[in-house]
């Protein structure tokens, strides 16, 4: 029997290696005003696309380091409130993140 190897991204907020199952992925839709990040949580959404835990702090990382335009290969700051919601969402409902992740990087000076 073959066994086959999951696939493996890396988290754009606290840059650590972990399963596609366990990131959200995103993409950047651009509009007249800008780009905005919309989540894919279904991973079927066309374009170049990044990977982020669903994790509030992560997204505070990512967002403090501009990690995003980086990521995604566009200029400017892109619009990270549809991305914001989804993940306040998916943490509502089910239970608090595992901050211990991040907790470290979380509150240190860049």
């Amino acid at each position: 029997m073959v066994r086959r190897t999951r696939p493996v991204r890396t988290c754009v907020g606290c840059r650590q290696r972990a399963s596609v199952h366990e990131l959200l992925r995103f993409t950047a839709v651009g509009d007249e005003g800008g780009y905005a990040l919309r989540p894919d949580p279904d991973r079927r959404l066309p374009g170049r696309g990044a990977h982020l835990h669903p994790d509030p702090a992560c997204l505070a990382l990512a967002q403090r380091r501009r990690a995003f335009g980086r990521a995604l290969r566009i200029g400017g700051v892109p619009d990270t409130d549809g991305l914001a919601r989804h993940i306040e969402a998916s943490t509502l409902t089910s239970g608090h993140p595992d901050r211990a992740r991040v907790a470290s990087k979380v509150g240190r000076p860049t």
